[in-house]
């Protein structure tokens, strides 16, 4: 199989794919072609003989939202009906997982979130009051905390917060949660 470049017209997009995109994310993934337009050559869409996207229909309507008008494209012109449809799926599948404490340690957030991570990052907790701080020898105000919690865990995450204003009676009014 080789990399072709194709007019963007030539390319229909998947309408029985069930994978979607919407909203933020969508626009993430707009700004993100059109910063690294590179990585669509790198990445091309896959499609099948009938030029009907397999692979990478999210791509292919942000393309079109960037004003492109050529696109690169692998044909998989070899799989059944059957195996086009797994592939339609697996290719969206994750079965890999973040190092979310390396991801915190060496890596910039702020560039992970524009990149399209699902973050949560909890910042600036230095307006924390503890009702005795006496009792807390070795909390300074001026700790800067930053947690990264993946988006699928932000309730857990806003329960555990619940427990610790709870538990803890810590005032958060100077926290943010982006």
């Amino acid at each position: 199989m080789k990399i072709e470049k194709v007019k963007i017209s030539e390319v229909k997009l998947n309408e029985n794919n069930p994978r979607t995109i919407k909203d933020e994310k969508f626009r993430k993934l707009v700004a993100s072609i059109k910063e690294f337009p590179k990585m669509l050559e790198i990445r091309p869409i896959v499609v099948n003989e009938e030029m009907t996207v397999l692979g990478g229909n999210m791509s292919l309507r942000a393309c079109i939202e960037a004003g492109l008008t050529d696109v690169h494209i692998i044909k998989a012109n070899e799989l059944s009906d059957e195996q086009q449809k797994e592939f339609i799926v697996k290719d969206n599948v994750s079965f890999g997982e973040w190092n979310w404490d390396e991801l915190a340690n060496d890596w910039d957030e702020t560039l992970l979130a524009d990149w399209g991570l699902d973050l949560v990052v909890k910042q600036n907790w230095d307006n924390l009051d503890y009702i005795n701080e006496a009792e807390q020898p070795n909390f300074r105000k001026d700790n800067v905390i930053t947690i990264i919690v993946p988006e699928e865990f932000i309730n857990e995450v806003k329960e555990i917060e619940q427990l610790i204003k709870d538990t803890l009676s810590v005032d958060y009014s100077g926290c943010e949660v982006k």
